[in-house]
């Protein structure tokens, strides 16, 4: 299973109402399967700051965090997704070989 799939598995613990996972790593020089991005909408965030949604996040993933060298998280509430209708786009990479 690829380390996409096995991220995407991971997050569906979260109970999404909508889940995107973009391998990114084509974005950045440290190789291949190194940079994801997630988006991650979940009634289970409400009332929850960034802080403590981020934390749901790394407990749902365990131990695949210690293979992931950068993970953008974006995560909303059902309601906050409505509004927003969109993750920001992330940026180009800087270098940092």
């Amino acid at each position: 299973m690829s380390k996409l799939a096995q991220l995407q598995a991971a997050l569906a613990a979260l109970d999404p109402e909508h889940l995107e996972v973009l391998d990114e790593s084509h974005m950045h020089s440290r190789g291949l399967e190194t940079h994801y991005k997630a988006v991650i909408v979940s009634p289970g965030f409400a009332g929850l700051n960034a802080v403590k949604r981020h934390q749901k996040v790394y407990a749902s993933l365990g131990e695949l965090m210690n293979e992931v060298h950068a993970l953008a998280l974006h995560t909303y509430t059902p309601e906050e997704w409505a509004q927003q209708g969109a993750a920001p786009k992330s940026p180009t990479c800087q270098g940092g070989h």
